[in-house]
């Protein structure tokens, strides 16, 4: 079927919305993970077909593959499940989506650029809130200044929550620290490194809104410089003054933070939390980004952008963005989303608003 992908870790929060509204792109997901007690009722009830196998299991993997155009990986940490699709789809001439925004990993896939180009695949990586509106951001900040050597990328959230896969995925990263783009290398630094206000907008209501902002190793550290190739970047999240204060020492007690013991303590009160936000609590959430690119003579370009929730804009783009794959709408070889798709691809979600700051 043309309109047909397979969705792998459709059972996750994440992966369960984008198979809830597929319909509204007109797609047929066919839903796949490892446990068939959720994924066969979840099937059942949106009328999907399903499939229950392991990413480990490679015959399985490539017969699933061998009978789709695309996969989108909804199946985290993709740390551990990233590798294994992308090198069955190299065989099976698959295209692959995920919504990963762990920076190794888009190195790492961005290492298979060759083999893609040559297997006439795509591979894009962070189809969701990591890293679309971001990353669009960069690329019109490099069109609009494009001698720029600097690039501060910042996002904050209002209301909304955190899903099981994503808190998970933030445990296996305790006491890591943080990481910068420095003069075209990923630089490690400690987490929190560099903190600032940031005059965030809500541009549907036009209202200023300012927040601290704090250095976080969020994608874009990988994927803005492979959109724009500006040598120093810099990615931000919206914090409080006080807990970022006390992060500022975090650094003296990192070795507990990485032992096993501290992390399953973590995880056994993450396993006992609901799935993620639910959807009333999503409808009333909200997104802002923030982007700023700088020249060497001290010019600077700036933009603000109110977006859906993180969820919901994942959904959304996730789903645009396998639309236009399964279309024919496409780049081989590793794409971030502006790469693919251009800096106005954020534009084409719904409650999306940007305004470029004169």
């Amino acid at each position: 079927m043309e309109n047909s992908f397979l969705l792998y870790g459709a059972n996750g929060y994440t992966g369960e919305l984008i198979a809830r509204h597929a319909a509204q792109y007109d797609l047929r997901p066919v839903l796949a993970g490892r446990r068939q007690e959720v994924i066969e009722p979840l099937a059942t009830k949106l009328n999907y077909p399903y499939k229950i196998f392991d990413v480990a299991d490679s015959n399985a993997l490539l017969t699933a593959l061998r009978e789709v155009k695309l996969v989108v990986n909804a199946a985290g940490p993709f740390q551990f499940t990233a590798k294994p699709i992308i090198e069955a789809c190299l065989q099976t001439g698959t295209h692959y989506l995920d919504v990963n925004g762990d920076i190794t990993v888009f190195e790492m896939i961005r290492q298979m650029d060759a083999a893609a180009k040559q297997a006439g695949i795509m591979l894009l990586p962070g189809s969701g809130f990591d890293v679309v509106p971001t990353d669009c951001t960069a690329l019109l900040l490099e069109k609009l200044l494009p001698d720029a050597i600097t690039l501060k990328l910042a996002f904050a959230t209002i209301g909304g929550g955190l899903s099981h896969g994503t808190a998970s995925t933030m445990v296996n990263k305790l006491g890591e620290g943080g990481a910068i783009r420095k003069d075209g290398k990923i630089t490690s630094v400690p987490l929190g490194q560099k903190g600032m206000w940031v005059d965030f907008s809500d541009v549907s209501k036009g209202k200023i809104d300012r927040k601290f902002v704090m250095t976080i190793p969020w994608g874009d550290v990988a994927t803005a410089y492979y959109t724009t190739a500006i040598p120093n970047i810099e990615s931000y999240t919206a914090i409080s003054p006080n807990v970022y204060r006390l992060l500022k020492v975090q650094s003296l007690f990192n070795w507990l933070l990485r032992t096993k013991f501290l992390r399953s303590i973590v995880k056994k009160k993450i396993d006992k939390r609901a799935a993620g936000p639910g959807d009333e609590q999503r409808s009333v959430a909200m997104s802002l980004v923030w982007g700023k690119a700088a020249n060497g003579r001290g010019e600077t370009k700036t933009i603000r952008m109110s977006c859906p929730d993180g969820y919901t804009l994942t959904m959304y783009s996730t789903l645009l963005l396998a639309q236009k794959v399964l279309q024919g709408n496409l780049k081989t070889g590793y794409q971030t989303p502006a790469t693919a798709y251009g800096e106005d691809l954020v534009l084409e979600l719904p409650g999306v608003k940007r305004e470029i700051v004169e």
